[in-house]
């Protein structure tokens, strides 16, 4: 495979999933596990996340919203309680890997669904997690984020700008993620799709693409 381009999702790639923050929240409030998840799976084009990713709420709305729609479901759950644990731990490993891709001449990118709320791109909610976000993004060649373009994953457009972005076929690229749902349309459009479940799993499928030794 002839690979230009490396295209990152952020949350749950080069940091920790989310959903491991989400259950200790779920079971902190005496909620089923996954509760986060089955809310924010009804309806997913139109539920307060996906219209909190395209910016078409604001953090207040979507605290509302969001209860409105746990409580449908039989779960008391607030939007702002959701917000206070998603920015994930940066993983060391997947951070050098960036600079290793870099420094062998391959052009990286991010694919970030995310919302309006908290420091920066990687949704922080403080300084220091938000100065080290900012200096991972500094390493890219072109980000997309989904409250800034106002489309989200798992939309086909949004791959296709990237790709327009870096001016790269969409068969010259790697694209990495951890859900398969938006794994899905970059492998429509020809991409090398991998499904980030773990951080080793990730570098191990990652290099062997790339016939190299990651870290």
């Amino acid at each position: 495979m002839n690979v230009q381009a490396v295209i990152f999702d952020f949350g749950g790639v080069i940091t920790s999933s989310p959903f491991e923050a989400f259950n200790r929240l779920e079971a902190e409030r005496g909620v089923p596990q996954d509760s986060v998840r089955r809310i924010n799976s009804a309806n997913p084009d139109s539920n307060a996340w996906a219209r909190f990713e395209r910016a078409e709420i604001d953090s207040a709305g979507f605290d509302e919203a969001f209860a409105l729609e746990a409580r449908a479901l039989g779960i008391e759950l607030r939007g702002a309680d959701v917000l206070a644990r998603l920015a994930g731990d940066v993983r060391p490993r997947m951070v050098a890997t960036l600079d290793r891709l870099k420094a062998e001449g391959f052009m990286i990118s991010c694919i970030t669904n995310n919302v309006p709320a908290g420091k920066g791109a990687g949704m922080a909610m403080d300084d220091e997690k938000a100065t080290a976000v900012a200096a991972i993004m500094q390493r890219f060649d072109h980000i997309i984020e989904s409250s800034k373009a106002g489309i989200r994953k798992p939309d086909p457009r949004i791959y296709r700008m990237m790709c327009e972005a870096l001016d790269v076929e969409p068969a010259r690229c790697i694209y990495l993620d951890d859900l398969g749902i938006n794994c899905k349309p970059a492998a429509a459009l020809g991409m090398a799709a991998i499904k980030v479940s773990a951080e080793q799993q990730a570098l191990d499928d990652l290099g062997a693409l790339l016939s190299m030794q990651l870290p």
